[in-house]
C-alpha cells in the first residue's frame, strides 16, 4: 500500500461481503493495515473467528450472514452503520461459481447463484445506499470476465455476472449526480476459494478445482487493483491478460471468440476446466 491510498483509507469504513475467503480477505488485511475500518460477513463463524484474532485489537466488525438471504444482507449493513456510524465504501464480493452443462444442471442451481452473486449484490446495495450517498462514497461489485463473456459450464455464473455489470451500470448512471461512484471489477482467473466452492449439476460443492492455482493472479495482487481503481473512482476494471484479451476479442470477433473458448473449456468432447 501506497502513502496516498493509506491515507485515502485511513478512517474509511469499509463493508465487504465475503470477507474469510480469498479477494475478500485480501482486501481486509490491506484495508485494516491501511487504518481503515472494516466490516464483513460470511456464512463460516470458524472464519470469521479466525479473521478476528489474526486482526485482534483492529477496527474490525464481522458477522454470519448469507447474501441470498435478504433479511442477513439488511442486518448485515445495520449493523455495520450501528457499529462504524455509517459506511463509506461497499464492496459487493461475495459469490460463488458453478462447473456443469446446462443439459445436465438443474435449475435450482442456476437460481442459487443469481441469489448469491446478483441479489446479494442488489440487496446489500439497497440496504447501504443511504449512507453511501450522504458520504458520497463508493460502491464496488466483484463481478468477472464471465460478466462480459458467457463461458460453458458456467452459464449461471455468467448469467449472473452479466446482470451485475448491467445492474451496477444502470446503478451508476441514476447516481451521477449524488457524488457517488459505481464501480465493477472484472478478475480473469484468480486464486480464490470461490472454484472450490463451484457447485455442480445438483447444486453441491465440488471442493477440488482442476485449474493449476501456481498460473493465477492471487488474490492479494486482484485486492491491490481494486483498491488503486478506488482511490482513482475508476468506473470498471478488467484484470490479468488473458481477461483483457477474451473482452477485446469477444467485443470485436465474437464467433472467433466462440471457438477458443470452447476449446480452451473442452478436451474431446468434455467439460474439463
Amino acid at each position: 500500500m501506497t502513502a496516498q491510498m493509506n491515507d485515502f483509507f485511513r478512517d474509511k469504513v469499509v463493508a465487504i461481503t465475503g470477507g474469510s475467503d480469498g479477494i475478500g480477505k485480501a482486501l481486509v488485511d490491506m484495508l485494516l493495515t491501511a487504518g481503515a475500518k472494516v466490516a464483513t460477513c460470511g456464512r463460516s463463524s470458524d472464519k470469521l473467528y479466525q479473521l478476528q484474532v489474526s486482526h485482534s485489537g483492529s477496527p474490525l466488525h464481522t458477522l454470519v450472514a448469507d447474501v441470498s438471504v435478504e433479511a442477513d444482507c439488511q442486518r448485515f449493513i445495520e449493523s455495520t452503520i450501528s457499529t462504524f456510524g455509517g459506511i463509506d465504501i461497499l464492496i459487493n464480493n461475495a459469490g460463488v461459481s458453478m462447473r456443469a452443462l446446462m443439459k445436465e444442471a438443474d435449475v435450482e442451481v442456476i437460481r442459487k447463484v443469481m441469489d448469491i452473486n446478483f441479489f446479494g449484490t442488489v440487496a446489500c446495495t439497497k440496504a447501504a445506499l443511504a449512507s453511501v450517498i450522504e458520504r458520497k462514497g463508493t460502491i464496488i461489485g466483484v463481478s468477472s470476465i464471465a460478466g462480459y463473456r458467457g463461458l460453458p459450464g458456467r452459464s449461471g455464473y455468467s448469467a449472473s455476472k452479466f446482470a451485475v455489470n448491467g445492474w451496477l451500470e444502470a446503478l451508476r448512471t441514476e447516481l451521477l449526480d449524488d457524488g457517488v461512484n459505481v464501480m465493477w471489477v472484472c478478475p480473469g482467473f484468480t486464486t480464490s476459494n470461490i472454484r472450490n466452492a463451484a457447485l455442480d449439476l445438483t447444486g453441491q460443492s465440488h471442493g477440488e478445482t482442476p485449474m493449476d492455482e501456481g498460473k493465477l493472479m492471487t488474490a492479494e495482487t486482484c485486492a491491490r487493483h481494486i483498491l488503486k481503481a478506488i482511490v482513482k473512482r475508476k468506473r470498471t476494471i478488467v484484470l490479468t491478460f488473458t481477461g483483457k484479451r477474451t473482452v477485446l476479442i469477444n467485443r470485436f470477433f465474437p464467433k472467433w471468440a466462440d471457438k477458443l473458448v470452447h476449446k480452451f473449456f473442452f478436451k474431446n468432447g468434455l467439460l474439463v476446466k
